[in-house]
């Protein structure tokens, strides 16, 4: 399990490794363009190759994901919207190509403004998805559960499904499953049993051969809230037991597992939020081998 953290770009990704480095990060998630704008990003072949070169040269870093910003909204009934959202999804595409990154997570959608229904709302992702895919290079595209909140796309394993197989169903595509946004819309992962139960929902729904990164959040809401609202693990409703379940599931093995934050010292993400979630995990491996 390559536990890591959400990092800053700035200056060049190559800085990114540095960030992650200096947190102890065995991986790490970057925005590849401004999360606040729709202009687009483009990596230089000095950047790269710098990046590229930090990464071979890093004694900690192993694995990187983009996330895709969040004004993506591939499910818009607004054509501009959609027009935009293709473009930067591309853009994100091909950056994780250039950069070797696991994958790009998106944010499938949303249907809210105008009230529409999920199932033509992910039509209309699909499309865009698709499309993005076959006109982008080879980077896989990792689709993130929502909390549920709105209108929403992602937030039933039945939906990343059907979101998957409008869009082709191909390799390229894969989830990102987040901890907190899998709580928030009623998928109880406070122990080790639920989280198994989850888990092989999961895999008979979506399958965990498209599993391709995850997010390890608390959740400050309760179950079921339908509420984005990250807090630092252990701190939240999903609990100690939940969070070391989460970061020692054997399904999760080899996977980029990103905490987002807030962090424990309330500056953003740092070494001690890593040393952390490295406790908790022993804590879960420890517990493993006394069932055996």
């Amino acid at each position: 399990m390559l536990i890591g953290a959400h990092v800053s770009p700035a200056g060049g990704p190559a800085n990114a490794v540095t960030r992650g480095e200096e947190r102890g990060c065995r991986s790490i998630q970057i925005f590849n363009q401004s999360p606040r704008a729709w202009k687009a990003r483009v990596y230089s072949d000095d950047e790269v190759a710098a990046f590229r070169k930090a990464m071979e040269d890093s004694y900690v870093v192993e694995a990187m994901v983009i996330h895709a910003v969040y004004l993506l909204n591939c499910a818009s009934e607004d054509p501009e919207i959609r027009a935009k959202s293709l473009e930067a999804l591309k853009v994100a595409l091909n950056a994780g190509h250039q950069l070797g990154a696991v994958g790009v997570v998106l944010h499938p959608g949303s249907a809210l403004k105008d009230g529409g229904s999920a199932e033509e709302a992910i039509k209309r992702a699909s499309v865009v998805i698709k499309e993005a895919l076959d006109e982008s290079e080879g980077c896989t595209l990792l689709l993130e559960d929502t909390a549920g909140a709105g209108g929403t796309l992602g937030r039933s394993f039945e939906e990343l499904a059907a979101l998957i197989e409008g869009a082709g169903g191909g390799d390229r595509l894969g989830v990102c499953l987040d901890s907190c946004h899998l709580f928030a819309s009623g998928y109880d992962v406070r122990t080790a049993e639920s989280l198994r139960d989850v888990i092989d929902e999961f895999d008979r729904v979506v399958g965990c051969d498209r599993l391709g990164a995850l997010h390890v959040n608390d959740s400050m809401t309760p179950l079921g809230s339908n509420r984005d609202r990250h807090t630092n693990l252990g701190d939240g409703e999903i609990g100690l037991e939940g969070m070391i379940a989460f970061l020692s599931e054997p399904r999760f093995e080899g996977l980029p597992v990103i905490f987002e934050g807030p962090g424990r010292l309330g500056k953003g993400v740092e070494a001690v939020d890593m040393a952390w979630a490295h406790d908790l995990r022993s804590r879960g491996l420890a517990a493993r081998l006394r069932e055996l």
